[in-house]
């Protein structure tokens, strides 16, 4: 633990009271980029290994209940990102005890809903892959894969707040190399559980839950214990107001989350109309080649916040603009770059995945290629809606969420494919996206005089 805390201010002795340079902003903000990419590793993983060592139904199973495991999960992502940033914005107005006490509450809360959302998603979990359509193999496969994930919920929450609070407490880089061990154990699991001992599916989904446990429970004993960082475990004290605060900041990205997974059974439903089970394996492989790519913008978001946070809450209205301006400058060129990659190798990441069935691959590289120009659009929508939580405006930032998870993607996936066909389901990201970027736009405009950062 002392050997993570001094390697933590060996690589990173920035403070969130700094002045803040390009080079400055990207290096703290890069180790959340890397550990949102790690994290996201872990799906990715089970993927790659089932799909080329086990069978195509068990691919295709994990991929049509991902999105009700990631609406079980939808709760961690509110209460780390609402969490991180009251914590900041409480830190910037130097109180310090106080934000320990929040810190506290946050936790304990966390494990709580962890709990409640485990005990909800088992019992759920069939019905619902019913209701989207599951039968036979595919039923069973899902059913087993989201039972097991489900059952570790807790740790996946509390993963996902230290996730969001590590930058806040100044430690960007602890969280970094825990996320980083974490997912090399998952790929060393799935490669002794599917490879050597044949477990198929039930090894994907026991390597993801060991490398989630390592990312929760190692912060919790770092916390537990005295420490060098901005926040430590201090008695809670029970505050209604301040965790009502918490789940607003964090409700566009609990929004993301649940309509991203109502979304998803609306692809499912509507690939298993147009291309059955090959229609959702390639839908698999955008996925996880989508998490590859988004989770830039959403590390960026991460990593950055705690500072316009801490910024916004010291009223230092000259370093809030410059880091919208910086920021505006990262995420604009880090999309370009992004979607162009995207299209280049399409190809490849699509034989990564199912390179064995030339059909299929020949499918998920046309439908990845296609709704890969949505990254021109994205990244700034993710951005502005974590800026607007930043700023601790969950009214602003979950409307900006709703409207690119759910209104715009819902309409598009239910019209589109009407239209177009199968392509109509590929494009669809494309049209909700560019209609998001609309109204964050707007938001981001007339918001500016009452936050002062442009």
């Amino acid at each position: 633990m002392k050997q993570l805390e001094r390697r933590d201010l060996r690589f990173m002795k920035q403070k969130l009271s700094d002045h803040f340079t390009y080079t400055k902003l990207i290096r703290y903000a890069l180790p959340s980029v890397v550990m949102t990419m790690f994290i996201s590793l872990y799906g990715i993983m089970d993927g790659v290994f089932v799909s080329n060592f086990a069978d195509k139904t068990s691919f295709a199973a994990i991929s049509f209940i991902l999105p009700f495991v990631s609406a079980v999960s939808a709760f961690g992502y509110m209460l780390g990102t609402g969490g991180a940033a009251l914590i900041a914005k409480t830190l910037g107005e130097q109180q310090r005890e106080k934000a320990d006490q929040l810190f506290s509450l946050l936790i304990l809360f966390t494990v709580m809903i962890g709990v409640a959302m485990t005990a909800v998603g088992l019992l759920m979990i069939r019905p619902a892959a019913i209701m989207m359509g599951a039968t036979g193999g595919l039923l069973e496969k899902s059913v087993l894969y989201g039972r097991i994930m489900i059952s570790c919920q807790t740790a996946v929450m509390l993963q996902t707040v230290f996730q969001s609070l590590l930058p806040a407490a100044e430690k960007p880089t602890m969280g970094l190399v825990l996320t980083v061990t974490a997912g090399v154990v998952d790929m060393l699991l799935n490669a002794l559980f599917i490879i050597i001992f044949r477990w198929g599916i039930v090894g994907a989904a026991v390597s993801s839950v060991i490398g989630q446990l390592i990312g929760s429970i190692v912060p919790m004993v770092y916390f537990l214990r005295k420490n060098s960082s901005l926040l430590r475990f201090v008695k809670p004290a029970f505050d209604c107001k301040a965790l009502l605060k918490i789940c607003t900041n964090g409700s566009s990205e609990m929004v993301t989350m649940l309509c991203s997974s109502m979304i998803g059974f609306i692809y499912n439903f509507q690939l298993m109309r147009l291309a059955g089970e090959n229609g959702v394996a390639a839908y698999g492989v955008i996925i996880y080649a989508n998490d590859i790519f988004y989770t830039f913008f959403m590390g960026y978001s991460t990593g950055s916040a705690p500072i316009v946070s801490y910024h916004y809450g010291g009223k230092n209205d000259s370093g809030l603009r410059s880091l919208c301006r910086k920021s505006l400058g990262i995420v604009g060129i880090s999309s370009i770059v992004l979607t162009v990659a995207a299209i280049i190798f399409a190809a490849p990441i699509s034989d990564f995945f199912i390179g064995y069935d030339t059909v299929l691959s020949e499918l998920a590289r046309h439908a990845f290629a296609l709704y890969s120009i949505s990254f021109v659009f994205c990244g700034f929508n993710i951005w502005c809606s974590g800026f607007f939580t930043a700023l601790n405006n969950g009214f602003v930032s979950a409307a900006i969420a709703f409207g690119r998870t759910f209104l715009f993607q819902g309409i598009a996936i239910i019209i589109l494919p009407y239209l177009f066909g199968l392509n109509g389901v590929w494009t669809a990201m494309i049209a909700a996206e560019a209609l998001a970027f609309i109204v964050a736009l707007l938001f981001f405009i007339r918001q500016k005089q009452k936050y002062h950062y442009a």
